[in-house]
């Protein structure tokens, strides 16, 4: 490619990064001379590229708004940013409108940006959604991950290497790790990634936007047989440590308690029967064991009552006391008769 062609390319991928743009700046940018960019922008319109003239102390060149999309030039991290974008939103629902065109207009950019792909960057684009997990839609945004990290991570899951990375915890303290990584999971909208340490023999789960550089290292290994990263990560949540320790015993099934406590909250295990108090044989002796950390109390009363089933706090003491006010408000509330100026509920 000559070199003012260059330029040409470098002159659209300026002005496509939005606003107007001087003639003094797009000249410093390319090199050239003020003449020079003007020519420049004569060969984009030739090109049908929709570039118009901005009159004034600030004038200069831009992209008409609304006209067709010109053509795009993208690097190799905007392409995985793109491409990660319309695949991890379809893969996590967010995409998935019900309407045909938008859906089959997602599918068919993905398809057309991944067709262009260099092959180096196409293999290293299936590491990362080869070893990708989600556990749900995301509640937030999050912080995206370096794409360098992203990429270097995911060829070590893929290929079973270990990798060492400089990470950044959430009190600030810095360290470099080693890791044999399992998996990449995306949960609430961030993005982690879990495994090992092989110098102390313990699990661990690392944010990915907190990774600083990540290199592979030589050498291999083997992952436990059904190693599950999105449950690792979920089941990490729910032991983290927290001010209180909370255990109960719930009568119903595991998929009844799930629905209200999720594997980032609680852990769950079925014991063989009723707690200490319970009157043997007047119910099903299905009860589950429930364990979860909370920092504060206050809300796991409402929670416990939305699920319907019958249960037993085996502790904290403080928690039995913050149920019975919660069922003391209510039983005084359904006793209270309604206003003499408001009508009993449905009639007219």
């Amino acid at each position: 490619m000559t070199r003012p062609t260059v330029r040409v390319l470098t002159l659209l991928e300026l002005l496509q990064s939005g606003g107007t743009r001087t003639v003094a700046e797009l000249a410093d940018r390319l090199g050239v001379d003020e003449r020079t960019v003007r020519r420049y922008v004569e060969h984009l319109i030739d090109l049908d590229v929709p570039v118009e003239s901005v009159r004034g102390r600030y004038g200069g060149y831009r992209l008409v708004a609304g006209h067709r999309l010109p053509p795009l030039m993208l690097g190799d991290d905007e392409a995985l940013a793109v491409l990660l974008g319309l695949i991890a939103g379809r893969r996590a629902g967010l995409t998935t409108t019900g309407d045909a065109a938008n859906d089959t207009a997602n599918e068919t950019a993905t398809a057309k940006i991944r067709r262009v792909l260099p092959e180096r960057l196409a293999r290293r684009l299936d590491a990362v959604l080869g070893s990708l997990s989600f556990t749900a839609a995301p509640d937030d945004l999050g912080v995206a991950p370096r794409s360098g990290v992203l990429l270097a991570v995911a060829d070590a899951v893929r290929h079973r290497r270990p990798v060492s990375i400089s990470y950044t915890a959430g009190d600030g303290r810095r360290s470099v790790r080693t890791l044999h990584p399992y998996g990449l999971v995306v949960h609430s909208g961030r993005w982690y990634v879990t495994g090992v340490d092989p110098g102390i023999g313990e699990d661990r789960t690392f944010r990915v936007d907190r990774i600083a550089d990540a290199r592979t290292l030589p050498g291999t290994f083997e992952p436990p047989a059904g190693v599950d990263p999105a449950e690792r990560v979920l089941s990490g949540f729910a032991e983290a440590g927290y001010r209180h320790e909370v255990t109960l015993r719930i009568q119903g099934t595991v998929e009844q308690v799930r629905a209200r406590l999720p594997a980032s909250v609680a852990s769950i295990a079925v014991v063989a029967g009723p707690p200490t108090g319970t009157r043997a044989g007047v119910e099903p002796e299905q009860w589950l064991t429930v364990r979860l950390q909370a920092e504060r109390l206050d809300w796991l009363p409402p929670l416990f009552a939305s699920l319907d089933l019958p249960f037993a706090i085996e502790g904290p003491a403080e928690l039995r006391g913050l149920v019975a006010a919660l069922a003391d408000r209510l039983a005084a509330s359904a006793r209270r008769s309604p206003p003499p100026d408001l009508p009993p509920a449905g009639s007219r």
